[in-house]
């Protein structure tokens, strides 16, 4: 997946999506201008939530599971109708089996030898977990010896205020999560966050 100034890499991660509020968690975020959704593995229904999204998702979003830890999960989710594997950590044979399906791999590191190896795997983005420890200084420490163009996407703490220092250092795209989406989060709450995002990242444009 490609990203513009109309697709803002910013992703979406519900965590704990309750799969009967799946698509309009989703069409809300939708209409904010969020392109990217993950719904994490490790709550039930999270598959049966990746199926409602896809359902409902625009032509251009990409919807896609987090937390996969296995290449069980990178195909349960591409059956679901997943096209992103997101993964706190580097696995590289998570990594081959999501390239192998076609999809968009995302996994999560945190120093320079799991970046390196990450890529190796074939990774689209790099995930920088948890971003809170790693700062946007060590981002740009690390961007520094990484590839020019690699993606690197900040995960945790991130708030509307904080993506103008992070894309400063470097940053192409944000992993969002309780500061936008909670279990039982109203829908208007949910809009009202999201286009906070949206607006700052058009920000640092």
């Amino acid at each position: 997946m490609t990203t513009t100034d109309s697709q803002p890499p910013l992703v979406a991660i519900l965590r704990g999506l309750e799969a009967e509020r799946a698509a309009e968690v989703a069409r809300v975020l939708f209409d904010a201008g969020f392109r990217i959704v993950e719904v994490p593995l490790n709550r039930p229904g999270a598959i049966d939530g990746i199926a409602a999204i896809v359902r409902v998702a625009p032509a251009d979003a990409l919807v896609g599971g987090g937390t996969m830890l296995t290449p069980a999960d990178v195909d349960a989710v591409h059956a679901a109708g997943g096209r992103m594997m997101v993964s706190p950590n580097c696995n590289p044979a998570v990594i081959a089996q999501a390239r192998q399906r076609g999809m968009f791999a995302a996994p999560g590191v945190a120093t320079p030898t799991e970046a390196f190896a990450a890529l190796e795997a074939g990774a689209s983005v790099l995930k920088l977990f948890p971003a809170e420890v790693i700062g946007p200084a060590g981002l740009k420490a690390m961007a520094s010896v990484l590839p020019a163009g690699t993606g690197l996407w900040p995960v945790g703490g991130i708030t509307p205020e904080s993506l103008a220092p992070w894309v400063r250092a470097g940053a192409t795209g944000f992993g969002i999560g309780s500061q936008l989406f909670k279990p039982g989060m109203a829908l208007a709450e949910i809009d009202r966050m999201a286009r906070a995002f949206v607006a700052a990242w058009a920000a640092t444009r």
